[in-house]
C-alpha cells in the first residue's frame, strides 16, 4: 500500500490552543478552521492545499485513502481531524510519535523537531509561530507560502523518520498503534448527561460534607500531625521523607512531594477532597473529571485517548485528560459510558495475569501447573501461611494468602507487607515479625522466584557492563548490553544510563536510571525483584495486545484498561462475543505454549455494569 503523509496546519490564538484545551475539545470548538494541509504520496514531493473547507475536502478526496497507510506525527490529532472534520477513515494508520516512544522511551523526546535532530534529518521550520491569532484569511499570499513550505517540510520530515523507525520495528505492534488512534478518532461510547450531572452534584455535596466532618477550618488541614491522623483514617499511609533541614524523617505533604500529590488521583474521593484542601486546589480530580466528561457529551461521542507505550514497559496511560485508567472499580463514572444503540459493552479482564508471567517466567512449576489445573491459588498459599488445611482456610486468610500472591512476587519486604495487609479491601492486622514470617514462607515455598530476582540483578550489571547475559526461559528473553532486555515481540525494555549511584537519604549505593518526567530526567532505582516485575508488566502488556488485535478482527475494541479489553458488540451477539472474547483471552502466545491464561468477562450496557 502507498504511504500517505499528511499534515494540518489549524487556526490557533493566545486562548484557544492545545495549550489551554484538550486535543478533543480544541478539535470540536466552534473556532476551529483548517488554515492548510499538506499530503506526500511515498517519498514523493509534498503537495500544500489551503482553502475553503469544500475545497479542502475535494483536495483530500483526491487520494486514495481506502487503500493505504495513513501517517503522521501525533496521528491521534491529524486522524481525527480526518475523520470528524472531513469524514475519512484511512485503511490503516501509523504515527511517529508512537514508534519513537517505543524504540526510544523518553530518552529523545517526542517532539518532531526532537526526533529529527536526533536522526540529523533537517531542521524544523519556525512559521507556525508566526501563525498565532491567524485565521486563513489574515495571511497574505506570501506568508500563506511560506506557512505551505513550513508545512510540507513537516511531512517530509516525518515521512524521513517513519524511514527511519519502521526498519525492523514489529508489525503486530504497527497494528496496536493503528488500533490505538482508532480509539479516539473513531469514537463510538456515549455519554449520560443526566447521570453526569447528578453525579456532579453528588460529588461537590459529598466533598463540601465531607470536609465539615474532618476538619472545622483549613487551619486544621495545614497541621501535618492532623492530616496524617485523617490519611490513616481512610487507610491510606502518610507519605514521608527526609528533612534537608534537619535530617530526620518528616511527613511529605508539599506541593512538589509527587507521592503526596498523587493521592489527588485516590480511588476515594474523600481522599481527594482532602489533599485538595491542603493543596489549596479548588475542584478534586473526580469533580474536573466529571465536568470534563459532561462538556464531552454536549459535544458528541466519548474519543478514548490512549497513549500507546506510555510506560517503558509497553503499557498504556491516559491521555488528553481523559484517563480511563485510573477510574475506581465502583465509579459512578463507568455507568455514565455506554454502548451505542443496538449494541452491548463486554469486558474481558485478564484474571491474575501477572502473577501468572512470574511463575511460568520464573519456572515455579508447582505453581504454573496449579495456574494451569484452576486451583485457588490464594487459599493454597494461605494453608502454607496458617499450617492448615485448604478446607479450613478461612475468608480472611484467604485474602492474606492472595494478597501474598499478587504482591509478594517482587521482592516486597515485611513492612510493606504488613502495610499492604493493614490497608487493604480486607484489613488485616499484623506484627512486623508475623509479616516477615510470611515473607519467609512465600520465598521457600516458590523458591524459584527469589532466584530470578538474584538473576534479574546480575543481568543489570551485564547491561551496566554493555554484556550480554542469560536470563529466564530459553529463547524468549535475550540481553543485548546497554540496548537491555529483548522482548519476544522484538522491542525491549530499556534502562538507560544505567549507573551505580549514592543515595543522599541512606548513603547506601544503588543502581539507577534515566526516567524522564516532561523535561526533567529523574534517577530511579532499579533493583533485581523490581526488573523482574518491569518484565512480568511488559510482557502480560505483550499477551493483552495480541489479544486485543485478535478481538479487533471480529469487533470494535473501544478501550483497554491495565489488563483488560473492553469491545462493543451486537446486542444479538452479546453470548457469542463473550465466548469468542474469552476464547482470544485464553489464548496463549506462540513464544508461550505452556503458559496458562485465563479471564473473566461481563456483558453490560454500560461500561459499569460489564464487569
Amino acid at each position: 500500500m502507498d504511504i500517505l503523509t499528511i499534515d494540518f496546519e489549524t487556526y490557533y490564538s493566545d486562548t484557544y490552543s492545545l495549550s489551554k484545551m484538550t486535543t478533543e475539545e480544541y478539535l470540536r470548538s466552534p473556532e476551529f478552521e483548517t488554515i492548510g494541509v499538506s499530503v506526500a504520496v511515498n517519498d514523493s514531493d509534498p503537495a500544500w492545499f489551503s482553502g475553503s473547507h469544500e475545497e479542502i475536502q475535494n483536495f483530500l478526496e483526491g487520494f486514495d485513502w481506502d487503500n493505504c497507510v495513513a501517517l503522521a506525527h501525533n496521528a491521534m490529532f491529524d486522524m481525527a481531524i480526518l475523520n470528524w472534520h472531513y469524514g475519512i477513515r484511512p485503511k490503516r494508520i501509523a504515527d511517529t510519535l508512537s514508534m519513537a516512544r517505543a524504540l526510544h522511551g523518553t530518552e529523545v523526546g517526542g517532539s518532531l523537531k526532537a526526533l529529527a535532530e536526533h536522526y540529523n534529518l533537517g531542521a524544523k521550520g519556525d512559521e507556525v509561530v508566526r501563525a498565532l491569532g491567524k485565521e486563513r484569511g489574515d495571511f497574505t499570499p506570501a506568508e500563506l507560502d511560506a506557512y505551505g513550505r513550513y508545512c510540507c517540510q513537516d511531512t517530509r520530515l516525518t515521512y524521513n523518520l517513519f524511514a527511519c523507525l519502521a526498519e525492523g520495528f514489529p508489525l503486530g505492534e504497527l497494528k496496536l498503534i493503528d488500533l490505538t488512534i482508532r480509539m479516539f478518532t473513531e469514537p463510538v461510547l456515549e455519554l449520560g448527561n443526566l447521570k453526569l450531572a447528578k453525579h456532579l452534584k453528588d460529588v461537590k455535596s459529598e466533598k463540601e460534607t465531607l470536609l465539615l466532618e474532618v476538619a472545622a477550618t483549613k487551619d486544621e488541614l495545614m497541621s501535618n500531625l492532623k492530616l496524617a491522623a485523617i490519611l490513616q483514617s481512610f487507610g491510606v499511609t502518610p507519605p514521608t521523607k527526609i528533612s534537608p533541614t534537619t535530617g530526620k524523617e518528616t511527613y511529605a505533604f508539599a506541593k512538589s512531594d509527587e507521592e503526596f500529590t498523587a493521592l489527588l488521583e485516590h480511588p476515594f474521593t474523600a481522599v481527594q477532597a482532602v489533599v485538595a484542601a491542603r493543596l489549596g486546589v479548588k475542584s478534586t480530580l473526580e469533580e474536573t473529571r466529571t465536568e470534563r466528561f459532561i462538556g464531552i457529551a454536549r459535544r458528541g461521542l466519548l474519543p478514548v485517548p490512549l497513549r500507546y507505550y506510555a510506560a517503558h514497559t509497553g503499557r498504556w496511560g491516559g491521555d488528553d485528560k481523559v484517563n480511563l485508567q485510573n477510574l475506581g472499580r465502583g465509579s459512578p463514572l463507568k455507568n455514565c459510558i455506554y454502548a451505542p444503540t443496538g449494541y452491548v459493552l463486554i469486558n474481558s479482564d485478564s484474571s491474575q495475569i501477572e502473577a501468572r508471567m512470574l511463575a511460568w517466567l520464573a519456572g515455579q512449576d508447582d505453581l504454573v501447573a496449579a495456574f494451569d489445573a484452576g486451583k485457588d491459588v490464594y487459599r493454597t498459599m494461605a494453608s502454607y501461611i496458617y499450617d492448615k488445611d485448604e478446607d479450613d482456610i478461612t475468608k480472611v486468610e484467604r485474602h492474606v494468602g492472595k494478597t501474598v500472591i499478587l504482591g509478594a512476587g517482587y521482592g516486597i519486604g515485611a513492612a510493606k507487607l504488613q502495610n499492604a495487609l493493614k490497608t487493604g479491601v480486607v484489613p488485616v492486622n499484623v506484627s512486623l515479625e508475623r509479616a516477615q514470617y510470611i515473607v519467609d514462607v512465600y520465598r521457600s515455598t516458590y523458591s524459584c522466584i527469589p532466584e530470578l530476582w538474584t538473576q534479574a540483578g546480575t543481568v543489570l550489571r551485564a547491561i551496566m557492563a554493555d554484556q550480554s547475559a542469560p536470563f529466564g526461559l530459553d529463547g524468549v528473553l535475550s540481553v543485548e548490553g546497554v540496548d537491555g532486555i529483548r522482548l519476544p515481540n522484538g522491542l525491549y525494555l530499556r534502562y538507560p544510563n544505567l549507573r551505580r549511584e549514592q543515595n543522599r537519604d541512606t548513603g547506601e549505593w544503588e543502581m539507577v536510571y534515566d526516567n524522564r518526567k516532561g523535561r526533567t530526567k529523574i534517577a530511579t532505582r532499579i533493583y533485581g525483584g523490581k526488573c523482574v516485575e518491569n518484565l512480568c508488566q511488559a510482557l502480560a502488556r505483550i499477551v493483552i495486545g495480541e489479544q486485543m488485535l485478535m478481538i479487533s478482527q471480529k469487533y470494535k475494541v473501544a478501550m483497554t484498561v491495565h489488563d483488560s479489553v473492553v469491545a462493543v458488540v451486537p446486542t444479538d451477539e452479546a453470548e457469542t462475543g463473550k465466548e469468542f472474547m474469552e476464547l482470544c483471552m485464553r489464548m496463549r502466545p506462540s513464544w508461550a505454549l505452556d503458559l496458562p491464561l485465563n479471564c473473566e468477562a461481563g456483558i453490560g450496557i454500560s461500561y459499569g455494569n460489564c464487569g
